[in-house]
């Protein structure tokens, strides 16, 4: 909040590095200093240990929904120098329709989004039983995709899918990426912030092979909206896919190590002086707030988990990685004569009853989904001031609720 009193007061339109170089600099600094945090690789640093510059580098993005948009652009860009050192510019530009970009049933909706955004096709590959996208499923989409004359550029994994919080196969989606020469990224956009506990990161193992990964900050990172954080490991077909030069946009000549234009790194031409509200974030909680506040979430959401169990009429539908429940009252918790009109199930209707319940209730909001033809209730925890007697009350509402349901339904 402070951060962004402080941006709006300054009013520091900070496009390029000659115009506003504390800006650029201090995003520059910050993403450095996050990546670190989180432990990711050093390609994707900007300042090397040795203190030259990085190939590679983070900027703050809008949305994971944006930084999405901006790796597929950096993808196509990279798919495009390939294909122009084997044909003309004009075979070239007659390929671009049969390009296509991969991501599973579960990868966020802003994947598709993308795809219809800069204009290719998107291949949507059915998950396995854990809701992941995985190694032979990509494979052998991108083989009949080949088959039909496609030309495959870009692949998305997820490190804490929306639905279940579910991680891809991310090694493997790695090794089919090198061999097809895809751009990967890999959208971490909820589960990023976990990364920041070390205890999280083999879970992650695959994400130092990606070409670009992005969390959003103000999911889960004690900072407000917005604030996504997107690093690549070699910045070169971003800048050339989004670099237009005009005579109104002035440059630094002469020496350019270390200066960078981030609005060659984004749709938009201008931008915010979002890095204060980075350096504010991490100078007033540091690491030691950070991941004290992303443990005590998850220690209330293993908590709720094992509370339901102890019930008897849930079941847990995806592992609890993080802060987030996902669950429903099992079959064997309804008795019924009750007959419903064809492809209707009895469980499913039982949990959208609930779900409509809890809402009607209005001491507690949940939202429900349906995943692999089964409606069920996801419990997300991360408030800021969220605490374990909210979790209690949570309980207790969903206990009471579910015996009304169950009742209504005997």
């Amino acid at each position: 909040m402070i951060g962004d009193m402080y941006s709006n007061m300054l009013n520091i339109v900070g496009f390029n590095w000659i115009c506003s170089p504390a800006v650029t600099e201090l995003e520059t600094m910050m993403t450095d200093w996050l990546g670190k945090l989180i432990g990711l690789d050093k390609r994707f640093m900007a300042i090397n240990k040795d203190g030259t510059e990085g190939q590679g580098g983070g900027s703050i993005q809008g949305s994971a929904s944006e930084a999405i948009i901006v790796a597929m652009i950096a993808g196509r860009e990279m798919a495009l120098d390939r294909l122009k050192k084997k044909y003309t510019e004009a075979e070239v530009d007659g390929m671009r329709h049969r390009f296509v970009a991969y991501f599973s049933d579960q990868t966020h909706c802003s994947g598709q989004k993308a795809s219809n955004i800069i204009g290719c096709k998107a291949c949507i590959i059915p998950s396995d039983d854990d809701y992941r996208l995985t190694k032979d499923a990509l494979r052998d989409a991108i083989e009949r995709d080949k088959a039909a004359g496609l030309i495959p550029f870009f692949v998305c994994g997820t490190f804490g899918t929306t639905n279940t919080t579910a991680i891809d196969d991310l090694v493997g989606i790695a090794d089919v990426a090198e061999t097809e020469k895809l751009w990967y990224h890999v959208d971490a956009a909820y589960a990023g912030s976990a990364l920041s506990c070390p205890e999280f990161r083999p879970l992650a193992s695959g994400i130092e092979r990606a070409d670009s990964f992005n969390f959003n900050t103000h999911k889960w990172m004690l900072i407000s909206f917005e604030c996504s954080v997107m690093w690549v490991a070699d910045s070169t077909h971003l800048v050339n896919a989004l670099s237009i030069q005009r005579e109104y946009l002035p440059r630094v000549k002469g020496e350019k190590k270390f200066v960078k234009d981030y609005r060659n790194w984004q749709l938009p031409l201008g931008r915010r002086f979002g890095a204060l509200k980075l350096w504010f974030m991490m100078r007033m909680h540091g690491a030691t707030g950070i991941r004290a506040n992303i443990r005590e979430d998850v220690k209330q959401a293993k908590w709720f988990e094992e509370k339901l169990l102890e019930d008897g009429r849930f079941e847990i539908m995806a592992p609890v990685n993080f802060g987030l429940v996902v669950f429903r009252i099992k079959p064997t918790a309804i008795t019924t004569t009750k007959v419903l009109p064809v492809g209707q199930c009895v469980t499913n209707k039982a949990n959208i009853d609930l779900v409509k319940a809890i809402h009607a209730n209005n001491r507690v909001f949940l939202v429900g989904t349906h995943i692999k033809g089964k409606d069920v209730l996801r419990v997300s925890i991360g408030s800021t001031i969220g605490k374990q007697y909210h979790v209690e009350n949570l309980l207790e509402v969903v206990l009471q609720l579910t015996t009304s349901v169950i009742e209504q339904w005997s």
